[in-house]
């Protein structure tokens, strides 16, 4: 018989309920040990008071914060799922999309053997891993009078620190910031070098390419709904 944790667990790997959204998913015996979101509608940040202007934060800023939520998170002992299963839901996602007028099924094709090609070297790479915030992003942070706070830890696991690092690379070239800003990004975290994240920075592309596809079918076949 499943147990309720098993279902939430397969809620979260279906992204049919977000359970990992504040943080590591905890087991039963867990709840209650750490700080929980009890916002009416799961906007936490509406409650934490932070500058909103939107504002990018300086190179050396990302780069530490990053380096200091690693250090925390690194002391994590619980149970997580890899960076593997960032990777099946990538698949999912691929398997749900179909031809558009944007997307041809070549497009997907080639989505589709960019993500396995990546995967040995990223997802499933044999370098040390330890607890990721997933989606580390410069949207997912915020400024507080404390400094930088991130938030929205729905795709926390494991793998290699790079993942994050890389995520961190592709948000500040998002916003059009230099390579000079990237290397000062990555000097405040303490490396690694940007050529060592080569591999890491493509998933991330794909990864944001993907996303970004399967959401337009969805918005463009709920207006054709409507």
């Amino acid at each position: 018989m499943t147990t309720r944790e098993e279902e939430r667990l397969g809620e979260s790997r279906d992204r049919t309920a977000h359970w990992k959204r504040w943080g590591p998913y905890l087991s039963e015996r867990a709840w209650g040990t750490v700080r929980e979101d009890y916002s009416p509608g799961g906007t936490a940040w509406d409650y934490v008071p932070h500058d909103g202007s939107g504002s990018l934060p300086r190179a050396s800023e990302l780069g530490d914060s990053l380096r200091r939520l690693h250090a925390a998170l690194a002391e994590f002992a619980g149970e997580l799922e890899s960076l593997v299963s960032i990777q099946r839901w990538l698949e999912r996602l691929l398997d749900e999309l179909q031809p558009a007028p944007w997307l041809s099924s070549v497009d997907i094709e080639s989505l589709r053997a960019s993500l396995y090609e990546l995967t040995p070297r990223v997802f499933d790479s044999s370098q040390p891993a330890q607890a990721l915030h997933g989606d580390a992003g410069i949207g997912n942070l915020l400024r507080t009078d404390k400094g930088l706070l991130w938030n929205d830890l729905e795709d926390v696991c494991t793998g290699p620190i790079a993942w994050d690092v890389a995520g961190l690379v592709g948000s500040a070239r998002a916003r059009g910031q230099s390579d000079a800003f990237v290397e000062e990004i990555l000097d405040a975290y303490g490396g690694p070098q940007l050529n060592e994240l080569s591999d890491f920075i493509a998933a991330d592309e794909l990864y944001v390419t993907i996303w970004q596809s399967y959401d337009a079918q969805r918005r463009w076949r709920e207006r054709s709904v409507g």
